[in-house]
C-alpha cells in the first residue's frame, strides 16, 4: 500500500471551537482505530513559525494567506482516490478549511 501526507488547511487567525476540536479528535480516533493513520501532528499557529531563506530568517510563514497549515497526518491507502476519500472526511473541510493530499515517495518512510 502507498502512504499519503494530508495537509490540513484552516482559516488563519482561528483556533476553532470546542465542538470543532471534538469533531477533529473523533476523526483522528476513527482513523487510528481503522489502522489507516500512521502519524498525525497538530501545529502551533503560524505566528510561531520562522521562515528560513538564503537572505535570513523571518517571523511567520512564507506567505500572507487566508489559510494556514494547521496540521498534517500520514495515512496508508491502496490508491490516491482512497486517500482523497479519507481526507475528505476530515471535519476541517466543513469548518471552512480544506485538505491537500500528496503521495509520499516510496521508500522514504522508515520501517
Amino acid at each position: 500500500m502507498a502512504h499519503y501526507l494530508i495537509l490540513i488547511y484552516a482559516p488563519a487567525r482561528t483556533t476553532g471551537t470546542a465542538a470543532d476540536r471534538v469533531a477533529n479528535d473523533r476523526h483522528a480516533d476513527e482513523l487510528a482505530a481503522a489502522g489507516t493513520m500512521l502519524a498525525a501532528f497538530a501545529l502551533q499557529p503560524g505566528a510561531e513559525a520562522r521562515s528560513v531563506r538564503a537572505d535570513g530568517v523571518t517571523d511567520g510563514p512564507f506567505l500572507e494567506t487566508k489559510e494556514v497549515v494547521a496540521g498534517v497526518y500520514v495515512v496508508e491507502a491502496p490508491d490516491l482516490d482512497t486517500a482523497v476519500a479519507i481526507a475528505g472526511r476530515n471535519p476541517v473541510v466543513r469548518q471552512g478549511g480544506g485538505v491537500e493530499v500528496r503521495e509520499i515517495e516510496s521508500g522514504t518512510i522508515p520501517g
